[in-house]
């Protein structure tokens, strides 16, 4: 969980809004989180009201409560979690947030650790099902980034997000492939990539995110576009 002191240290930072992204690993506890992540949001301004959901009976409900108080981005773990996507259970619910059109982080890349449900295949037929799904997908994809690079150029509303990918950190598990620099330069001039950090958790200083994505040498606006105005115009934030 966020504690009190980092949305202070994130203003330092000068990040201007961040989301409270919690995620269920097990039945039962979704709305519960939904409760601190959607009260922590309402009293820390910059914070987008962030919500999680799982695959349980119920689990439509849940997710149209969330939005009903005002939830704004919704997250999934598929590895954390070990639950099918594609799973009856979450097929209404991803027929609601197809419906409202609010984002979706989800983490279904296979690493650091494959599990039965992790890669493109399980949440591609989820997006082939659903296709005004606004997933984002965490990590670039990582390790499959040019799958996940295609699913986001192939579907209107789907994006990525920069958590980790490209850092040092990761680049020594799986380097991200130069030859695909050329298509995340396009798909972030498009709206489709957004910064993320994974901040406080994460085994380097928050600079080095950014300093990662500069070093691809993709261009000043692709930058403005991924660390800001990407999520801003997602989200309707003011300039």
């Amino acid at each position: 969980m966020i504690d009190d002191d980092v949305p202070g240290t994130l203003r330092r930072l000068g990040v201007r809004s961040f989301t409270a992204l919690a995620y269920a690993h097990r039945p039962d506890m979704a709305a519960s989180l939904n409760d601190w992540t959607l009260a922590f949001a309402a009293s820390n301004p910059g914070c987008l009201p962030s919500a999680t959901f799982f695959p349980e009976d119920g689990a439509a409900r849940v997710v149209a409560g969330a939005l009903d108080r005002g939830a704004r981005i919704f997250k999934l773990h598929l590895q954390v979690g070990g639950f099918d996507p594609r799973s009856p259970l979450l097929d209404s619910s991803w027929g609601v947030l197809a419906d409202a059109g609010a984002p979706v982080v989800v983490h279904a890349g296979s690493g650091p650790v494959a599990n039965g449900f992790t890669g493109p295949g399980p949440i591609g037929e989820v997006l082939r099902r659903h296709p005004r799904l606004a997933l984002v997908f965490a990590h670039l994809g990582a390790p499959e980034y040019e799958d996940f690079l295609d699913l986001t150029a192939r579907y209107e509303r789907a994006a990525l997000d920069t958590t980790m990918a490209l850092t040092d950190f990761f680049e020594q598990m799986r380097p991200f492939p130069h030859s695909r620099h050329t298509q995340l330069r396009d798909l972030g001039l498009a709206g489709k990539v957004l910064l993320g950090s994974d901040f406080p958790n994460i085994p380097y200083p928050y600079a080095h995110q950014l300093e990662a994505l500069a070093r691809i040498d993709l261009g000043d606006d692709w930058l403005r576009a991924v660390c800001w105005e990407n999520a801003a115009r997602r989200f309707g934030l003011s300039a």
